[in-house]
């Protein structure tokens, strides 16, 4: 369960709260029912050890670095401990007759700390572990301590899940501030650049379209540098991704934006696992090679995000691949399609598409699974 001491440390002072607030009803059942016990004076010495616990799970639990397994079983072991020597303090005649047993709802302590720990599941565990043995050290099992045992379950399970929860939510709303950050610090780079560099860029692109020579070979680059400025500047302050084995997609594929290729993609990160990311960036790359080296113009690559797979297509407005040129180039040695595109998405238990016709153009969809990814 992922931490955060922000929301974390509320929990953990509550239960600090509840620890001491159970335990001075402790006491007031041991001035009560003294006079009834087996061993009395045993009983003020259990008292001055719980307290004393008490304080120690105080400390311990106050700071992020003690809430680990160590003192988490020590605290079960503790209480545990309590519950199995109270038959001998108290004396099973006295809770047979129904006398309190010593830990009364002081037990629940460690079943709140190990919920808030680790979630429901956690505290459930923890809550029958006590529970269990509350009842085993029992002559005869009351409905009364049946309900304790299945209410302090229910208290596990509930403030577990509701700890989880709270914790996620303050996780959301943390990567929403960044992204609300990183949004406005997009848009004031975008503002920026707009109003000077981009410009600029447009401007030789336009004005050496109709040139030769060099001039024309700079309005060609101007177009590239402005596509992948753009590109950038879309990107901009955009937050690392928590989860490091994975990438966004759309990084990768705007590699390639330029005057002759423009680029697609969702507004909302593309997260894949950083292989399969690669894998598929790559292909991309391979298919806008051949692109380039067989039909020329311009070229379009669209990422769609659906549920389960992520299709990326790369089209062009060349002359088409001929029936049967793939199987051809294959037999001759030339294997661009077959090995850096087909090899790379089959090896993430994709599919490649191809649809072509003569004049037409082509368009190559790459297909990738997200749990093959």
């Amino acid at each position: 369960m992922p931490s955060s001491a922000g929301l974390e440390g509320p929990f953990w002072r509550s239960i600090a709260v509840f620890r001491f607030a159970a335990l001075a009803y402790v006491g007031l059942v041991v001035l009560r029912d003294a006079d009834r016990y087996a061993h009395p004076v045993a009983a003020g010495g259990v008292l001055l050890a719980m307290l004393a616990w008490s304080g120690v799970t105080a400390a311990g639990y106050g700071r992020p670095a003690g809430r680990r397994w160590p003192l988490l079983l020590a605290d079960l072991g503790v209480v545990l401990a309590i519950i199995l020597v109270t038959p001998w303090v108290v004396g099973r005649a006295a809770l047979a007759a129904g006398v309190p047993m010593l830990t009364a709802a002081w037990l629940a302590g460690p079943v709140l700390a190990w919920a808030v720990s680790g979630g429901r599941r956690r505290g459930a565990v923890a809550a029958l572990v006590l529970g269990g043995a509350d009842l085993a050290t029992r002559d005869r099992i009351s409905p009364s301590a049946l309900t304790g045992a299945i209410l302090m379950l229910l208290a596990g399970v509930v403030v577990g899940h509701v700890a989880r929860l709270a914790v996620e939510a303050e996780e959301r709303l943390q990567r929403a501030v960044e992204l609300e950050a990183a949004t406005r610090e997009r848009e004031r780079l975008a503002r920026d650049i707009h109003d000077s560099v981009l410009q600029v860029l447009a401007l030789v692109r336009r004005r050496g379209a109709d040139l030769d020579g060099e001039a024309a070979e700079l309005a060609r680059l101007a177009g590239e540098q402005e596509a992948a400025l753009r590109a950038l500047i879309g990107r901009a302050g955009a937050p690392p991704d928590p989860a490091g084995d994975e990438q966004d997609l759309r990084d990768l594929i705007d590699r390639y934006a330029s005057a002759t290729v423009v680029v697609s993609a969702p507004a909302t990160p593309v997260p894949l696992p950083a292989r399969a990311a690669g894998e598929l960036g790559a292909a991309v790359g391979a298919a806008l090679d051949n692109v380039a080296r067989h039909a020329g113009g311009r070229a379009w690559v669209l990422i769609e995000d659906e549920e389960e797979t992520v299709t990326v297509s790369v089209r062009d407005e060349g002359p088409g691949i001929p029936e049967g040129r793939l199987a051809e180039a294959a037999a001759q040695g030339r294997l661009g399609v077959a090995q850096s595109i087909r090899g790379r998405v089959a090896d993430l238990g994709g599919e490649v598409r191809i649809v072509s016709a003569p004049g037409a153009g082509t368009e190559i969809e790459l297909v990738v699974p997200r749990s093959r990814g």
